[in-house]
């Protein structure tokens, strides 16, 4: 039975709020470096409910003090095992640009002021409970930090290599990649007394290397050579899938990281349950009292209908967290909480977004890779060139959704803001200038966000992204279907400069395609960041082509980075007026 419709509250995040439930200890503490919110978009609160439906007492401190025992401390130490999270988003890519220069926001602290969330948050955490509780229970590493940094890894804010995050943390396990299943069977073992070794999707330390498991080449070696680092990515990331990937064992200074194979995907009507639980779509009042949480405008009534990419753009990191195969919800519990919503006094008739990772990608999967995983040896579901000829892709259900969503009696808008493949629609001949019209006509406020991040042929192979005569075609119908709506909505791009393989003549050659082809002129775009669990920080890092191992430029210099974006953004223009009356203009 459902449980979208029943009241409830917050899990507990003060010893006030224990004693309210009759609790004088936890099971479980989970600490996150955001706020805490209630929400299925919020790993950390997703993995609270998981854990509360087991039965277990559940707390969450988010962005507990660091320089203090106050935060740690106040509810106590765990019966079971404390969870430790950097948050929603890796805490340096959160705390810097990709220019290194310090964020002064954060749209996941109250208040918005950046100065809540320290870098290496997931370490930080970890020693601040070892700092204040001696000998304690279990510290479980979770979450998107963790997860990517889960073996050997480059880090470009050090710009070196660094070991698993186990190593410099000190924790005692982790649960990588999404971790539904594994969470479960964590605190079903620790409730037991039983040893959590053996369960799949958790990474820990041992003495003793596992002889059936894969080794892969140790830290000192992917030291030594940037080849053989190259090959342990290569490893790591055809070692993700539940269905025939392998344990891997990696040799650290004598010891050994031991990763466990993935855990099983979500089945649908254990996506339905997750997605259900009373979460109170908000930020709990101990954090708000510091101020409002931005993210919530964008999360607090949107629909996840899926999880999962194929896509596998070579600088995104979803494939190696998330996974390649689509687990999606069914359109009763997607549509039960579009209900939900029209029920809540603060619903305005509008959800931001219905989506996931990429929002067309739900309601279809390969049937191969559901019996026997995904592809292996560089084959892709998509490439530069084409789709593979067993991805049938096929928007009908997802359209019939859409439909039936802005059917609600309440719902006045539903916005697909999730990120949109526009090869996948012009590559359903049956049913994608039909899902491109239902977005046209319904989905979209004035503007609809594509992502080519480039032109140049060279480059989109480095980046794993369709050729330039795609979004041609994707234009031309987006324009007719806009012009036969009467509707003047514009398409805009996201645009990456930087990145491996990209020169500054690629970026003049992409400023000349967006003015004479586009029709535009980009007022942003993006310098590259390297972030790990990705093969284009696998190329900034060894500057080498990972899939051939021949040599690629790879600008390394900040400024001449800058440059790259500064050819292909346009400069506005201010006149003298605006500078006499104090006017100051943005710099591209």
């Amino acid at each position: 039975m459902s449980n979208i419709n029943k009241p409830n509250k917050f899990l507990p995040t003060t010893k006030e709020e224990m004693n309210q439930r009759g609790w004088d200890e936890l099971d479980v503490v989970l600490i996150t470096g955001d706020a805490y919110i209630d929400s299925p978009f919020m790993g950390i609160a997703v993995v609270g409910r998981i854990l509360e439906d087991m039965g277990l007492r559940v707390g969450i401190i988010g962005q507990p003090d660091v320089n203090s025992d106050v935060d740690v401390s106040r509810m106590g130490e765990p019966k079971l095992f404390w969870g430790v999270s950097g948050g929603s988003i890796d805490s340096m890519v959160s705390n810097y640009t990709a220019t290194k220069r310090y964020r002064s926001t954060d749209d996941y602290t109250p208040g918005g002021k950046n100065d809540k969330r320290p870098d290496r948050a997931t370490l930080v955490y970890t020693n601040l409970i070892r700092r204040y509780f001696k000998n304690t229970v279990p510290i479980v590493l979770g979450g998107i930090e963790a997860s990517l940094r889960r073996l050997t890894h480059y880090d470009y804010w050090s710009d070196k290599l660094r070991k698993p995050i186990l190593f410099d943390t000190k924790a005692d396990y982790m649960v990588y990649g999404m971790g539904e299943q594994a969470i479960i069977d964590l605190g079903n073992y620790l409730k037991d007394g039983k040893d959590p070794r053996t369960i799949r999707g958790l990474c820990y330390i041992s003495k003793e290397p596992v002889d059936e498991y894969i080794q892969i080449p140790s830290h000192k070696e992917c030291l030594d050579e940037k080849e053989k680092y190259i090959d342990l990515f290569k490893t790591f990331y055809d070692n993700n899938d539940p269905i025939y990937s392998k344990g891997l064992c990696q040799e650290v200074d004598g010891r050994y990281l031991i990763q466990n194979p993935p855990s099983r995907h979500m089945e649908e009507n254990e996506m339905d349950k997750i997605a259900s639980y009373p979460y109170q779509r908000d930020a709990h009042p101990y954090n708000t009292k510091d101020g409002k949480v931005k993210c919530l405008e964008t999360i607090k009534f949107s629909i996840m209908t899926h999880h999962g990419c194929w896509g596998e753009c070579n600088f995104c990191a979803i494939a190696a967290h998330q996974g390649r195969t689509i687990r999606t919800r069914s359109e009763e519990n997607i549509l039960k909480e579009a209900k939900h919503f029209t029920t809540l006094k603060d619903f305005k008739g509008i959800i931001s977004d219905v989506g996931g990772p990429t929002a067309n990608m739900y309601g279809y999967e390969c049937v191969k890779k559901e019996t026997l995983g995904t592809c292996i040896e560089n084959k892709r579901c998509v490439d530069a060139h084409r789709l593979c000829r067993t991805m049938k892709v096929d928007h009908s259900r997802n359209i019939q959704l859409l439909k039936d969503i802005r059917a609600i009696p309440g719902i006045k808008k539903a916005f697909v803001a999730s990120g949109v493949r526009y090869d996948l629609i012009t590559a359903d001949k049956k049913h994608g200038y039909e899902y491109l019209k239902e977005m046209v006509d319904h989905h979209i406020s004035g503007q609809m966000k594509v992502a080519p991040e480039h032109t140049n042929d060279e480059v989109l192979h480095h980046m794993g992204k369709p050729g330039k005569q795609t979004l041609i075609d994707f234009k031309a119908m987006y324009d007719k279907l806009n012009k036969e709506s009467g509707k003047k909505q514009f398409l805009t791009y996201y645009l990456i400069a930087a990145h491996p393989g990209c020169e500054e003549k690629h970026m003049h050659e992409l400023k000349q395609f967006t003015t004479h082809e586009l029709k535009m002129n980009p007022e942003q775009a993006q310098v590259f960041t390297p972030t790990p669990g990705t093969y284009s920080a696998v190329m900034y890092y060894t500057e080498l082509d990972p899939f051939t191992k021949e040599k690629i430029f790879v600008e390394k210099d900040q400024r001449r980075k800058e440059k790259q974006k500064e050819i292909v953004v346009a400069k506005k223009q201010f006149s003298c007026k605006s500078k006499k009356s104090g006017s100051s203009g943005m710099q591209g």
